[in-house]
């Protein structure tokens, strides 16, 4: 029944809707990290010595989050398509009349893997992101007690 494969195709829905709240994030981010990298490249030929060093550093940094935050979304891209398969051999099973459930299992197993992919960068760039931004004990004052 045409009924019970839509149900059934509701579940790898649900995923496609995750998957686009995961690269609206993700999408932010990379704007974020772009506008801060191009501010930087702006004043790159302005420093010298140590302070050069230090934005050079921090330029580095935002090159391996660009291509981390690229990597994360082509994986997220590639997990919705292979979804969007999923869902379509469902229904091609129903009206066709064939067998090829295994073949669908597959495809949602490949679609998993892909965002389970994509989450691990995620949280690669942001242990990245947040291991170089400490603050400075003298800004805490920690000798004082508030």
């Amino acid at each position: 029944m045409i009924a019970q494969t839509i149900q059934l195709a509701l579940a790898p829905v649900f995923v496609l809707v995750a998957i686009g709240n995961i690269m609206n994030i993700l999408s932010n981010r990379l704007a974020r990290v772009v506008d801060r990298s191009r501010h930087l490249q702006v004043r790159h030929g302005q420093t010298e010595g140590i302070e050069h060093d230090m934005l050079v550093r921090e330029i580095r940094l935002l090159d391996g989050r660009i291509h981390m935050i690229g990597r994360a979304i082509l994986f997220l891209v590639c997990s919705a398509l292979t979804i969007g398969v999923t869902v379509a051999l469902l229904f091609l099973e129903e009206i066709l009349q064939v067998d090829i459930q295994l073949v669908a299992a597959g495809f949602f197993f490949i679609a998993i893997a892909l965002l389970m992919s994509a989450l691990l960068l995620f949280l690669r760039e942001i242990r990245l992101a947040t291991s170089n931004l400490r603050i400075p004990e003298s800004y805490l004052e920690l000798e004082r007690k508030i």
